[in-house]
Protein backbone atom coordinates (compact mmCIF):
# COMPACT_ATOMS: atom_id res chain seq x y z
CA UNK A 1 0.00 0.00 0.00
CA UNK A 2 2.83 2.39 0.85
CA UNK A 3 4.56 1.80 -2.48
CA UNK A 4 1.33 2.39 -4.38
CA UNK A 5 0.69 5.61 -2.48
CA UNK A 6 4.20 6.85 -3.16
CA UNK A 7 3.84 6.03 -6.84
CA UNK A 8 0.57 7.92 -7.08
CA UNK A 9 2.09 10.92 -5.33
CA UNK A 10 5.02 10.88 -7.77
CA UNK A 11 2.66 10.79 -10.76
CA UNK A 12 0.64 13.67 -9.36
CA UNK A 13 3.86 15.62 -8.90
CA UNK A 14 4.86 14.94 -12.51
CA UNK A 15 1.48 16.05 -13.84
CA UNK A 16 1.51 19.21 -11.73
CA UNK A 17 5.05 20.23 -12.55
CA UNK A 18 4.64 19.89 -16.29
CA UNK A 19 2.19 22.77 -16.39
CA UNK A 20 3.46 25.34 -13.94
CA UNK A 21 0.25 27.24 -13.41
CA UNK A 22 0.48 30.62 -11.78
CA UNK A 23 -1.49 32.80 -9.41
CA UNK A 24 -2.29 36.52 -9.37
CA UNK A 25 0.37 38.96 -8.16
CA UNK A 26 0.91 40.99 -4.99
CA UNK A 27 1.63 44.62 -4.26
CA UNK A 28 3.88 44.25 -1.22
CA UNK A 29 3.00 46.46 1.70
CA UNK A 30 5.54 48.54 3.53
CA UNK A 31 7.87 49.11 0.59
CA UNK A 32 9.12 52.62 -0.05
CA UNK A 33 8.77 54.38 -3.40
CA UNK A 34 12.39 53.68 -4.30
CA UNK A 35 12.25 49.96 -3.51
CA UNK A 36 12.21 47.27 -6.16
CA UNK A 37 10.06 44.30 -5.32
CA UNK A 38 9.78 40.78 -6.65
CA UNK A 39 6.98 38.57 -5.38
CA UNK A 40 7.09 34.79 -5.45
CA UNK A 41 3.63 33.26 -5.69
CA UNK A 42 2.76 29.62 -5.17
CA UNK A 43 -0.21 27.31 -5.22
CA UNK A 44 1.68 24.57 -3.41
CA UNK A 45 3.10 22.86 -6.51
CA UNK A 46 4.00 25.76 -8.79
CA UNK A 47 5.96 28.97 -8.28
CA UNK A 48 6.03 32.06 -10.45
CA UNK A 49 7.56 35.54 -10.34
CA UNK A 50 5.49 38.72 -10.16
CA UNK A 51 6.95 42.16 -10.90
CA UNK A 52 5.28 45.59 -10.69
CA UNK A 53 4.96 46.79 -14.27
CA UNK A 54 6.27 50.29 -13.54
CA UNK A 55 9.49 48.83 -12.13
CA UNK A 56 9.79 46.52 -15.12
CA UNK A 57 9.47 49.51 -17.45
CA UNK A 58 12.37 51.22 -15.65
CA UNK A 59 14.75 48.46 -16.73
CA UNK A 60 14.07 48.89 -20.44
CA UNK A 61 14.00 45.08 -20.73
CA UNK A 62 11.28 42.52 -21.55
CA UNK A 63 9.70 44.34 -24.52
CA UNK A 64 6.85 41.82 -24.37
CA UNK A 65 5.49 43.89 -21.48
CA UNK A 66 4.00 46.08 -24.21
CA UNK A 67 1.36 43.39 -24.69
CA UNK A 68 0.09 44.16 -21.18
CA UNK A 69 -0.68 47.88 -20.95
CA UNK A 70 -2.69 49.36 -18.09
CA UNK A 71 -1.89 46.63 -15.58
CA UNK A 72 -0.22 46.97 -12.20
CA UNK A 73 1.67 43.68 -12.24
CA UNK A 74 3.03 41.15 -14.70
CA UNK A 75 3.50 37.54 -13.70
CA UNK A 76 6.08 35.25 -15.31
CA UNK A 77 5.89 31.47 -15.29
CA UNK A 78 7.92 28.88 -17.20
CA UNK A 79 7.00 25.34 -18.20
CA UNK A 80 6.69 22.66 -20.85
CA UNK A 81 5.70 24.03 -24.28
CA UNK A 82 3.22 21.27 -25.09
CA UNK A 83 1.62 20.58 -21.73
CA UNK A 84 1.48 24.05 -20.18
CA UNK A 85 -0.74 25.74 -22.81
CA UNK A 86 -2.85 22.63 -23.46
CA UNK A 87 -6.54 23.02 -22.66
CA UNK A 88 -6.90 19.29 -22.15
CA UNK A 89 -4.14 17.95 -19.92
CA UNK A 90 -3.22 14.37 -20.74
CA UNK A 91 -1.16 12.11 -18.50
CA UNK A 92 1.08 10.96 -21.36
CA UNK A 93 1.90 14.58 -22.14
CA UNK A 94 2.87 15.19 -18.52
CA UNK A 95 5.04 12.08 -18.38
CA UNK A 96 6.73 13.04 -21.64
CA UNK A 97 7.45 16.52 -20.25
CA UNK A 98 8.83 15.14 -17.01
CA UNK A 99 10.90 12.25 -18.29
CA UNK A 100 12.36 13.83 -21.42
CA UNK A 101 13.93 17.24 -22.00
CA UNK A 102 11.28 19.16 -23.91
CA UNK A 103 10.99 22.71 -25.31
CA UNK A 104 9.84 25.39 -22.89
CA UNK A 105 7.36 28.22 -22.89
CA UNK A 106 6.88 31.40 -20.86
CA UNK A 107 3.48 32.38 -19.54
CA UNK A 108 2.86 36.09 -18.94
CA UNK A 109 -0.23 37.44 -17.23
CA UNK A 110 -1.25 40.99 -16.38
CA UNK A 111 -3.12 41.70 -13.13
CA UNK A 112 -4.46 44.57 -11.10
CA UNK A 113 -5.79 42.75 -8.02
CA UNK A 114 -3.71 41.75 -5.05
CA UNK A 115 -3.51 37.99 -4.48
CA UNK A 116 -3.78 38.52 -0.72
CA UNK A 117 -7.53 38.79 -1.13
CA UNK A 118 -7.74 35.59 -3.16
CA UNK A 119 -4.97 33.27 -1.96
CA UNK A 120 -3.92 34.60 1.44
CA UNK A 121 -0.56 35.78 2.73
CA UNK A 122 0.83 32.26 3.06
CA UNK A 123 1.01 31.88 -0.73
CA UNK A 124 3.06 35.02 -1.38
CA UNK A 125 6.59 35.96 -0.36
CA UNK A 126 7.79 39.42 -1.38
CA UNK A 127 11.46 40.33 -1.64
CA UNK A 128 12.66 43.94 -1.62
CA UNK A 129 15.72 44.53 -3.79
CA UNK A 130 18.00 47.41 -4.55
CA UNK A 131 18.32 48.50 -8.16
CA UNK A 132 21.32 46.44 -9.23
CA UNK A 133 20.12 42.98 -8.05
CA UNK A 134 16.66 43.70 -9.39
CA UNK A 135 18.01 44.63 -12.82
CA UNK A 136 20.19 41.52 -12.88
CA UNK A 137 17.17 39.33 -12.15
CA UNK A 138 15.17 40.99 -14.91
CA UNK A 139 18.13 40.68 -17.29
CA UNK A 140 18.21 36.92 -16.73
CA UNK A 141 14.44 36.75 -17.11
CA UNK A 142 14.68 38.72 -20.36
CA UNK A 143 17.20 36.19 -21.68
CA UNK A 144 14.68 33.36 -21.41
CA UNK A 145 12.54 34.73 -24.24
CA UNK A 146 13.26 32.97 -27.52
CA UNK A 147 12.97 35.93 -29.91
CA UNK A 148 14.74 34.24 -32.85
CA UNK A 149 16.74 37.37 -33.62
CA UNK A 150 13.78 39.73 -33.46
CA UNK A 151 13.37 42.64 -31.07
CA UNK A 152 10.34 41.08 -29.45
CA UNK A 153 8.89 37.59 -29.14
CA UNK A 154 5.46 36.92 -30.58
CA UNK A 155 2.80 35.17 -28.56
CA UNK A 156 2.27 31.57 -29.64
CA UNK A 157 -0.94 30.81 -27.72
CA UNK A 158 -3.56 32.42 -25.51
CA UNK A 159 -2.72 32.25 -21.82
CA UNK A 160 -4.53 30.59 -18.96
CA UNK A 161 -6.37 33.77 -17.97
CA UNK A 162 -8.24 36.47 -19.93
CA UNK A 163 -5.22 38.80 -19.92
CA UNK A 164 -2.37 36.34 -20.45
CA UNK A 165 -0.27 34.90 -23.25
CA UNK A 166 2.31 32.21 -23.94
CA UNK A 167 5.67 32.97 -25.55
CA UNK A 168 8.45 30.68 -26.83
CA UNK A 169 11.18 30.26 -24.23
CA UNK A 170 14.76 29.15 -24.05
CA UNK A 171 15.79 26.13 -22.02
CA UNK A 172 14.62 22.54 -21.77
CA UNK A 173 11.94 21.38 -19.36
CA UNK A 174 12.08 18.15 -17.36
CA UNK A 175 11.17 16.98 -13.87
CA UNK A 176 14.35 18.36 -12.30
CA UNK A 177 14.33 21.55 -14.37
CA UNK A 178 10.83 22.86 -13.86
CA UNK A 179 9.04 26.10 -12.99
CA UNK A 180 10.23 25.93 -9.38
CA UNK A 181 13.91 25.41 -10.19
CA UNK A 182 13.53 28.15 -12.82
CA UNK A 183 12.13 30.54 -10.21
CA UNK A 184 14.99 29.63 -7.90
CA UNK A 185 17.53 30.53 -10.60
CA UNK A 186 15.92 33.91 -11.15
CA UNK A 187 16.01 34.71 -7.45
CA UNK A 188 19.64 33.63 -7.23
CA UNK A 189 20.42 35.96 -10.14
CA UNK A 190 18.92 38.73 -8.02
CA UNK A 191 21.26 37.95 -5.14
CA UNK A 192 18.89 35.85 -3.03
CA UNK A 193 20.96 33.19 -1.31
CA UNK A 194 19.02 30.04 -2.19
CA UNK A 195 20.18 26.51 -2.81
CA UNK A 196 18.76 24.76 -5.89
CA UNK A 197 19.47 21.40 -4.24
CA UNK A 198 16.24 19.68 -3.24
CA UNK A 199 13.96 22.18 -4.99
CA UNK A 200 11.41 20.35 -7.11
CA UNK A 201 8.10 21.59 -5.73
CA UNK A 202 7.06 25.13 -4.94
CA UNK A 203 6.66 24.15 -1.30
CA UNK A 204 10.36 23.38 -1.08
CA UNK A 205 11.24 26.75 -2.59
CA UNK A 206 8.84 28.65 -0.32
CA UNK A 207 10.25 26.86 2.72
CA UNK A 208 13.72 28.11 1.88
CA UNK A 209 12.43 31.64 1.41
CA UNK A 210 10.53 31.61 4.69
CA UNK A 211 13.66 30.45 6.49
CA UNK A 212 15.38 33.55 5.13
CA UNK A 213 12.60 35.93 6.14
CA UNK A 214 14.88 38.24 8.09
CA UNK A 215 16.95 41.37 7.37
CA UNK A 216 19.87 40.74 5.04
CA UNK A 217 23.01 42.68 4.23
CA UNK A 218 23.10 41.68 0.54
CA UNK A 219 20.59 44.29 -0.53
CA UNK A 220 17.83 41.89 -1.45
CA UNK A 221 15.90 41.94 1.79
CA UNK A 222 15.66 38.16 1.75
Amino acid sequence: MGAATNGLAWLLCVVSLAGCASVPPLSPSGSGPNDHVVSVVSDGWHAAIVVPRTQLVETGLVPEKGDFPNVRFIEFGWGDRAYYPAREKMLDMALDAALRTTPAVLHLAGFNRSPERVYGDSNVISIAMTGRPFRQLIKVLDGYFDREGRDRASSIAPGLYPNSRFYPARGGFHLFNNCNTWTTRLLRAGGVNLSPVGVITAGQLMSQLRAKDRPSSNGTGD
